[in-house]
């Protein structure tokens, strides 16, 4: 176990006490470090209210003390600072009516979700675990705090949270965990999409994947999720970790019939961008046949996305995505081809429109775009090497 990062933050908890207030180490680093799982972020429950959490350290910033929370900044650092809480009433499956601070520990990790995430440690490493949250990592068990029907009507992103954990550790559902996520799965339809995708993303890359994504789709949460509710997603297969984008592109070059629209994920430009490469790459990967345009086809995509997407050949074939020759395309051609390459990019090209404009004589339009995509590709082939002289003695002879 490595507690490197408690003792950096151990600062806190000290100066907190030293206020006569509670302090704790609680959730998901105290379940990792309880796990020798990295530890990335350190979370701090305390009695003290977001008053005295202020009024305690110098530099505060009050990201969301209407909730309790305070990041406090301590040499450089911050640290998310939570008051002990208890919660109102849930009327949309998604965020309590009312928190209430409490000033006890008991009452904070009772609302939490999953009794592995509800251990608290103090700054001496004694565990406060009052739903036995060690014994459920040990017998690799998923249970939640209390009541499940409770748990998962109040949020219906903990059903997400809790097949992702699934994903990400190995663990199975205790039954009647299991038996609520399905009773209550239809509420994720309340949840914000990016709620949601944040979950899915690190579902999709967790070493167990196979196991929670069978579980998704025996629930058929699907059906409730903006831009996948569109897909069959029963016709899909995931057995193998890969990058939440990734598996979208597989999903829609899977099903290319369907017209859903990305921009209903609410992902970033860039990974809506990522996609829509990597479904143009699995349409033309099959249709490349010969060692010609093969060459084109590693100039225009990169040797790194290709291997990437060859990376997943079985998941591929599996879903019936593509059928690739391997005997043209495969790891080994493909770093071949990429070292031969007389040039990467289109920047790279020794002439340029304006000087197929002058050697034309004509007006500029649509054909200047196309015959640049050509001499593009005459230098890929070999026809033409990357020189001004011979590119315009090319261009004289095409236009």
């Amino acid at each position: 176990m490595t507690n490197s990062l408690f003792e950096t933050a151990k600062p806190i908890l000290e100066k907190l006490q030293a206020h006569h207030f509670q302090a704790y180490f609680v959730g998901g680093s105290v379940r990792d470090y309880l796990m020798n799982r990295p530890i990335h972020d350190i979370d701090i429950t305390t009695s003290a209210t977001p008053d005295e959490i202020e009024t305690v350290f110098d530099k505060t910033i009050p990201i969301g003390r209407e909730h309790g929370t305070i990041n406090v900044i301590y040499k450089g650092e911050q640290y998310e600072v939570t008051t002990f809480r208890s919660e109102g009433d849930y009327d949309d499956h998604r965020r309590p009516n009312e928190v209430f601070f409490v000033r006890n520990l008991y009452d904070d990790v009772q609302r939490r979700d999953f009794t592995m995430n509800a251990i608290a440690m103090d700054i001496n490493y004694q565990i406060f675990d009052y739903f036995e949250g060690q014994q459920d990592i040990k017998h690799q068990l998923i249970r939640t705090v209390g009541n499940p029907d409770e748990r998962f009507d109040e949020d219906a992103l903990r059903i997400i949270r809790g097949l992702r954990f699934q994903s990400q550790f190995g663990f199975h559902l205790e039954e009647a965990t299991f038996t609520a996520m399905l009773n209550h799965i239809a509420d994720i339809k309340y949840l914000a999409i990016e709620r949601i995708v944040v979950e899915l993303k690190k579902l999709t890359n967790g070493d167990f994947v196979s196991k929670s994504f069978n579980n998704l789709k025996h629930f058929m949460a699907f059906k409730y999720i903006p831009f996948f509710k569109h897909y069959d997603i029963t016709k899909f297969t995931l057995r193998n970790a890969m990058p939440f984008t990734t598996f979208v592109a597989f999903l829609i070059s899977q099903q290319r019939e369907i017209d859903a629209n990305i921009a209903d994920l609410k992902v970033s430009n860039n990974e809506k961008k990522r996609i829509k490469t990597l479904v143009q790459l699995i349409d033309q990967i099959d249709e490349v046949q010969t060692k010609s345009q093969l060459k084109l086809f590693v100039y225009d995509y990169g040797k790194k996305d290709i291997l990437e997407v060859l990376s997943y050949l079985d998941e591929l074939k599996r879903n019936r995505i593509t059928s690739i020759s391997p005997l043209i395309v495969n790891d080994q051609t493909v770093t071949e081809v990429a070292k031969q390459l007389p040039m990467l990019s289109k920047s790279e090209m020794d002439i340029n429109g304006k000087d197929i404009l002058e050697i034309a004589n004509k007006k500029s339009g649509p054909w200047l775009k196309e015959t640049l995509r050509e001499v593009e590709y005459a230098i890929i082939s070999g026809e033409v090497v990357n020189f001004k002289p011979e590119l315009k003695k090319w261009v004289k002879t095409r236009v």
